[in-house]
């Protein structure tokens, strides 16, 4: 088990889920608060070690009562976009390739999978991701790579 100090320095005191900045002087009793997520413990079984991650206190504890959800921005023009942490998930699992949004222009999907390369980057290091944008039906579509 890491201590909060080893783990936000080895996250870059970013919260993992809502990827603000997370104050490591700010009590751990406070909702923007550091706090330790151990994430995938339960999926591992006991025994086994889960992946232990930063996450503002709030953010983790709204994560015990609902699914975790990494929001695409606004600033972004996607069409259907894909649950990110479901699709990650799948990913790791199974490996391949998913889509993850419509766009229909070029630089729409360009300007979206420069977005999700740098988030994915932070959300889940130990996966390389690409990209890949596809003509088709008169937009482009966003395909994602593990």
């Amino acid at each position: 088990m890491s201590t909060l100090q080893e783990v936000g320095d080895r996250e870059s005191w970013r919260c993992w889920l809502c990827d603000e900045p997370v104050d490591p002087d700010m009590s751990v009793n406070d909702s923007r608060g550091p706090s330790i997520d151990s994430i995938n413990m339960a999926k591992k079984g006991k025994g086994k070690g889960g992946v232990e991650r930063l996450a503002h206190r709030a953010c983790n504890t709204k994560k015990g009562a609902v699914k975790p959800v990494v929001p695409w921005p606004d600033s972004l023009f996607v069409v259907d976009p894909a649950p990110i942490v479901d699709t990650v998930e799948q990913l790791r699992r199974k490996g391949g390739r998913a889509a993850v949004a419509r766009c229909p222009a070029k630089s729409d999907a360009e300007d979206a999978s420069e977005w999700l390369l740098d988030r994915l980057s932070r959300l889940e290091p130990e996966i390389q991701f690409t990209t890949r944008v596809d003509a088709g039906g008169g937009g482009f579509l966003l395909v994602l790579e593990a």
